[in-house]
């Protein structure tokens, strides 16, 4: 690909994983022996998108300090920080010079996404946005009852399941975008693409067939090194 740019969002509490993050930052949670955002720097560098910028926030010296300049993945890091948290899509204020068309990815997913074929879809629809989904099933644990009229029995449906496309915080934006973030906004990423589609801006979806996993959980994480185990290759692209 042409000159690419990644915006890799680093700057959350990471909550949910506690207590593990009250000591290290989310995107530095251990895959076997590389940080997930270690993974990403990689795969992304392996697509050629090799001027990167990271957001952080939370214990920002210590990603700081184990990326680096990039130098050793082949690829150069410059930093932005929020001083205070401002969501998934208000970071995007404090960076300067993005690229026309610019991948933002959060550090905490792990995903075989051919970065490539991203870009080339993105760039084919002509849209502001393009956000990477797969498909999950969501599966009810209980024998769901529908009623009627004076609480009549209309159906009783015994644990069923549903399709759904989510999204896998991984997203290709135009630098448009920005025009939507009020400075200092804390915006999230769901409430920026829905502004802009009021707005009469085309926003399209990417559909993976492949592997994702999110870390935001203790149980997600220890999925995720269990698959990264059994399919590194796959994940390191080696």
């Amino acid at each position: 690909m042409s000159k690419v740019q990644a915006v890799i969002l680093a700057g959350g509490q990471g909550s949910r994983l506690r207590p593990y993050t009250t000591i290290l930052p989310k995107p530095l949670m251990p895959l076997d022996e590389f940080p997930i955002v270690e993974v990403i720097i990689r795969q992304l560098a392996y697509y050629g998108i090799k001027h990167l910028v990271i957001s952080t926030g939370h214990l920002a010296g210590l990603i700081e300090a184990f990326c680096g300049n990039g130098e050793r993945w082949g690829v150069s890091i410059r930093y932005v920080k929020e001083n205070q948290p401002l969501g998934t899509a208000g970071a995007l204020q404090l960076i300067e010079n993005l690229e026309d068309h610019f991948l933002i990815i959060n550090g905490d997913v792990l995903t075989d996404l051919n970065f490539k074929d991203f870009f080339k879809y993105h760039k084919a629809k002509k849209g502001i946005a393009t956000i990477a989904v797969e498909e999950r099933v969501v599966k009810t644990d209980f024998g769901v009852i529908e009623c009627r009229g004076q609480n009549e029995l209309k159906d009783y449906i015994e644990k069923p399941e549903h399709k759904s496309l989510v999204s896998m915080g991984i997203n290709i934006l135009n630098k448009r975008c920005k025009r939507y973030v009020a400075k200092d906004e804390r915006l999230g990423m769901p409430e920026l693409m829905l502004r802009m589609r009021d707005r009469g801006e085309k926003i399209y979806c990417f559909k993976h067939p492949g592997m994702w996993l999110d870390l935001g959980r203790i149980d997600d994480l220890e999925q995720a090194q269990d698959v990264f185990r059994k399919h590194k290759k796959s994940f390191l692209l080696t």
